[in-house]
């Protein structure tokens, strides 16, 4: 009986062995197959003077004050049009909102539904304190060591500025988009986007535009970033998640410190936001974290090939060491952080109120909603009021993986960056692209920048810069890109 069993169940082994290592051998490359793209002649060197200049003036958005740095966004428009004088004569240029651009590219074919290109003029502040450890002056746009240094070079100037050089030269060689082409230029995507995307999609849509796909700021190019993947994996996202940030506040009577209640305003909170953070909201290899693992499995190597072309067994495996890693956490769930705590303000007075906040960056499937019920749960204590931040949003429509926008620029991914992996992808940031679902139903988020692990604390932080080689790369992209829109669907 014993060796029955014992035989039995050896045979049930094998066969799932060899279950999975015929679906591992079966499963398919997804990868569009094209030919590298003729290279382009460009004068890297001189783009990048043009991109050092763009990094001198300091558009900063500002959240209080938007008129702060209007001068420096004058500054800009006037240094745009001295420098890409082909697009000035041909597109047509409206200033929207304080300094919002929209650029208006009329295509050969009316009846064709248009398309968008979006970038921001804006860029975020250099965090106080940490002037002294950039090795440059983030503001002056060195170019050292094969690079373009400065704050705005990898968000976003680079690629607002990539595809101004990539159409001067398309416009210099008689090329007309079939497509009309609405470059989108944001003034204040840094602090929300409400005074510039916002009200330039609210003005193509009283227009009776509605665009065939837009391609905004987002995923990369991960160069040594995911483990098991040898080439680059070129991540395009398909939606970005929600944003949302709820203010706690908890109201006891203040008092002595001699004299401390069993309870404080400040234990009571700090129990409710450990509850809080050890109860993560349910997440999963599904959606866009499906989509894209299903991409990159035939490209991997070794077990992770094996563990990712085989999760209906090891599904549960994967997702216990995606979690371990912040960055793949957030792909597979609504993400809890606690940001904020104020209380107290001498050190022998309790305080009679203590003030929180959490921002949640909402997977699609969740809503605010939800968000909030569980908040409320996972905090266990009702005496905590809940407040919800008005600029907080729902998590983006998922875009088509299979549409003609997605496929156009894959290809031109495949076509500028041919020893890259192409596959669907999250955002987990929020870019301006989220207010354009009035008018498009095909939105992607991605960035052609060259990345690897050490260059990703450079977004929003110290000694920002690109390579201009890479730099180079962008521009070819936003040619080819363009260039294959032209193609027939």
């Amino acid at each position: 009986m014993l060796k029955r069993v014992s035989l039995a169940l050896l045979l049930v082994l094998l066969a799932l062995v060899a279950a999975v290592a015929v679906n591992t051998w079966r499963t398919p490359s997804r990868q569009l197959a094209v030919a590298p793209a003729s290279a382009l002649p460009i004068d890297a060197e001189a783009a990048a003077k043009r991109l050092s200049g763009a990094i001198q003036f300091r558009t900063v958005s500002s959240l209080e004050d938007p008129a702060a740095n209007n001068a420096e966004f004058d500054k800009l428009h006037a240094y745009l049009a001295q420098q890409f004088p082909k697009v000035h004569a041909t597109l047509k240029k409206e200033v929207v909102g304080q300094k919002a651009l929209l650029y208006t590219w009329a295509g050969s074919d009316p009846t064709a539904k248009p398309i968008a290109l979006m970038a921001h003029q804006d860029m975020v502040p250099i965090a106080s304190g940490t002037e002294k450890a950039w090795s440059v002056d983030p503001f002056a746009g060195d170019i050292k060591d094969g690079f373009v240094w400065g704050r705005g070079t990898l968000d976003n100037k680079s690629n607002l500025m990539a595809q101004l050089e990539a159409i001067e030269m398309l416009i210099g060689s008689g090329f007309q988009p079939t497509q009309t082409v609405y470059l989108v230029m944001g003034d204040d995507e840094e602090v929300s986007g409400l005074r510039g995307a916002l009200p330039i999609a609210e003005l193509l849509k009283s227009r009776g535009v509605r665009l065939d796909w837009v391609l905004d700021e987002g995923l990369l190019v991960l160069d040594g970033v995911l483990p098991g993947l040898s080439k680059p994996a070129a991540l395009i996202g398909l939606a970005e998640k929600g944003y949302g940030t709820f203010f706690l506040s908890l109201d006891t009577s203040p008092g002595h410190s001699s004299m401390p209640p069993a309870h404080s305003a400040i234990g009571s909170m700090s129990a409710a936001l450990a509850r809080l953070e050890a109860t993560p909201m349910p997440g999963g290899i599904k959606g866009v974290a499906g989509q894209m693992f299903g991409a990159l499995a035939p490209e991997m190597s070794g077990l992770n090939r094996v563990m990712l072309s085989n999760l209906w067994l090891t599904g549960p495996l994967v997702e216990s060491q995606l979690t371990k890693s912040p960055s793949s956490n957030a792909m597979l769930r609504t993400t809890t952080a606690l940001t904020i705590v104020r209380a107290g303000n001498k050190d022998n007075v309790l305080p009679g109120r203590i003030e929180a906040a959490v921002n949640f960056r909402i997977l699609p499937g969740d809503t605010i909603d939800s968000v909030e019920a569980h908040l409320k749960r996972a905090l266990g204590n009702d005496a905590i009021q809940v407040k919800r931040y008005p600029g907080n949003s729902e998590p983006s429509p998922v875009s088509p993986s299979d549409g003609h926008g997605y496929r156009s620029i894959e290809q031109a991914v495949r076509q500028v960056f041919p020893d890259a992996v192409v596959a669907p992808g999250l955002m987990t940031a929020a870019t301006d692209s989220r207010h354009f679902s009035i008018v498009s139903d095909s939105i992607y988020r991605f960035s052609p920048f060259r990345v690897k692990s050490e260059d990703l604390p450079r977004f929003h932080g110290t000694n920002e810069r690109v390579a201009i080689s890479n730099y180079a790369e962008m521009i070819s992209f936003y040619h080819q890109l363009l260039r294959n829109t032209a193609q027939p669907q």
